[in-house]
């Protein structure tokens, strides 16, 4: 019963106002490119300093929302990911928008958030404190063998697997570049000290995805190849709802999981949630080519995440993620200190935040639904003023993260570097994961080893691990027995003929 009394200042018309001006807010955020729901949390803390807690912290929470949701709007439109954690729904959202299907896609992005988002939701409200204690129980060894498992993705991204492969340690490598995270000692900088702390990751980002695009395009400008303008409807069909059921499910429990493990983030699940679909489908094949179970996948995922985030950090004071982390600064600027004891200190603000939380998924969904009409109409837009326009937003978006100039010559030098890898068919999806994954990999084995003294058996030997380590192999191994069969199934018709 007094749970739903901590429920009733929710339903207060200037609080609902807040969150759905907050989430709207958040969902401009994450569909222009280089602008991320972490920088909209960031900018904003201070405005919640004069409002009642469960206000202030619910504008935030829907700034999260709406920003991790937006991303997929520029991802599918123009193949530029508003936020890393939409780089996933480019692979399927783009080619089904090339098709004249751009409200289809965006309805199947919305449809797949929301579900995502209100699973979540279900879990922070019901098991928080229960399964917060598991994330307690991730060590380097742990998180080593997660970042390998989702680096394995990398063998069935790419229809060429060797190709997926170099792609995936050039990844690495690219990754190496900076200070080192157990000596701090700089490598691979060639003296430039902007590379101090690696690559920028979201230029990097949008000059892989989006900037390549341009200069694909540009090749094509001389060149009759009119783009459909035709935008069919806004809702998925009963077709795509009933193919995407699995990847809605699956992507929804593996973004609550991932969220739920403090420093992972959203990024990580929509690319674990991609390859699993794909590999439990009946058709893989499709997968790549506009296909809608592959945008479900990654939307329900990383959408899952932002309410699983929450769990850790009001449980246990740990941040699930990057924003979260910006939001335990809003919960200090309230006085008040996430934890156990938030719990049983102010149960008034934790039920608020859960009942929020649902409320900021519902508006996503109303707003998202609402503006794909309008977001569509991008599609209309002639395609060397869209380049330009693109090309604009890259380089705005990327100077504005830092201020720094390094970070537009990254841009640039991964627009070109995607270019290449596009035009001779190598996976930029998988330099992704491993620009993604490759850095925590490394730490937590290097960490790990040390805290073993080098021994490599005691490192991996926990239970969490060897689960990990066996789904990487599982992961590794499937794409080559799928090869093999494929192999044997075109080889038999020909030999009987």
């Amino acid at each position: 019963m007094d749970n739903l009394v901590y429920l009733l200042p929710l339903f207060d018309l200037e609080v609902l106002w807040v969150i759905a001006l907050g989430t709207f807010g958040g969902l401009i955020i994450g569909a222009l490119p280089g602008l991320t729901a972490t920088m909209g949390v960031a900018l904003l803390i201070p405005l919640t300093f004069g409002m009642a807690p469960v206000m202030g912290l619910n504008m935030l929470i829907g700034i999260y929302i709406g920003g991790i949701y937006g991303g997929c709007v520029s991802a599918i439109l123009l193949r530029t990911p508003g936020t890393p954690s939409s780089a996933a729904t480019v692979l399927d959202g783009y080619p089904m928008a090339a098709r004249g299907e751009a409200g289809r896609a965006l309805g199947m992005a919305t449809v797949a958030s929301t579900i995502g988002g209100l699973f979540a939701a279900v879990v922070l409200a019901t098991l928080a404190p229960q399964l917060a204690g598991v994330a307690l129980k991730f060590g380097s060894a742990e998180y080593f063998a997660l970042a390998l498992f989702g680096l394995t993705i990398i063998a069935s991204l790419s229809g060429d697997i060797l190709k997926g492969v170099i792609s995936g340690l050039l990844g690495i490598l690219i990754a190496c570049v900076g200070s080192d995270p157990i000596t701090g000692g700089l490598r691979y900088t060639f003296g430039v000290s902007g590379f101090a702390s690696g690559f920028a990751f979201t230029p990097a980002l949008i000059g892989l995805f989006a900037l390549s695009e341009v200069f694909t395009q540009m090749e094509r400008f001389g060149q009759e190849n009119k783009v459909t303008l035709k935008v069919a409807g806004r809702w998925p069909t009963r077709s795509d709802l009933r193919e995407s059921r699995g990847a809605l499910v699956r992507g929804s429990i593996i973004g609550t999981i991932i969220g739920i493990i403090p420093g992972t983030g959203s990024g990580t699940a929509s690319w674990i949630a991609y390859n699993e679909a794909r590999r439990s489908s009946k058709t893989p094949e499709k997968f790549g080519t506009g296909y809608a179970p592959g945008i479900a996948a990654t939307e329900s995922a990383n959408n899952a995440v932002c309410a699983a985030a929450l769990i850790p950090l009001l449980a246990l004071g740990i941040p699930g993620d990057v924003v979260t982390a910006v939001l335990m600064g809003g919960l200090m600027i309230q006085g008040l200190a996430p934890g156990p004891m938030l719990y049983i200190t102010n149960p008034d603000v934790v039920v608020g935040i859960f009942g929020g939380t649902f409320i900021a998924t519902l508006f996503m969904f109303v707003f998202g639904m609402a503006l794909i009409p309008v977001f569509s109409r991008i599609l209309m837009i002639p395609r060397h003023i869209l380049a330009v326009t693109i090309v604009v937003f890259c380089f705005i978006g990327s100077f504005a993260i830092n201020l720094n100039q390094v970070d537009l010559y990254t841009m640039v030098g991964f627009g070109l570097l995607g270019w290449g890898m596009q035009k001779f068919g190598f996976s930029q999806a998988a330099l992704c994961i491993a620009l993604i994954l490759g850095p925590m990999m490394e730490a937590n084995l290097r960490r790990g080893l040390l805290q073993t003294h080098n021994d490599l058996m005691a490192f991996l030997s926990g239970p969490i691990t060897l689960l990990f380590l066996g789904l990487a192999f599982l992961s590794m191994l499937l794409p080559l027995i799928a090869r093999s069969r494929a192999g044997r199934g075109t080889s038999t018709p020909s030999q009987n003929g």
